[in-house]
């Protein structure tokens, strides 16, 4: 069976490879043989998540043909505390719905 798998080694930059392996392969096994035919180091991926079809997906989950691996970095900040930080910095007039108004419009539109 064929699998797709894509890797992102930093922002874009995609590396993608088709892999052929036998039916009921893991996704740890593919994504074993993905990297050895991009010629990455494995040790360096093995904090990376997996997901098929943007969908989280453990090590040992049995995949199908056609299914689409995808290697995730892990997080360098919390999504939350980003936004946080972002608002802090804009302050409350520069975000939100209403923060560009329009000349002469009614409060709220």
């Amino acid at each position: 069976m064929k699998i797709e798998v894509l890797v992102s080694t930093g922002p874009r930059q995609v590396l993608g490879v088709l892999v052929d392996c036998d039916e009921g392969s893991t996704a740890g096994q593919v994504k074993a043989i993905a990297l050895e035919q991009l010629g990455l180091k494995t040790e360096s991926f093995s904090s990376w998540r997996s997901a098929v079809w943007g969908k989280a997906v453990q090590t040992d989950t049995p995949l199908v043909q056609g299914d689409r691996l995808e290697l995730l970095r892990p997080l360098l900040v919390d999504p939350k505390e980003a936004r946080r930080l972002r608002f802090n910095q804009q302050g409350s007039r520069a975000a939100g719905l209403f923060a560009k108004k329009r000349q002469g419009a009614k409060a709220g539109y």
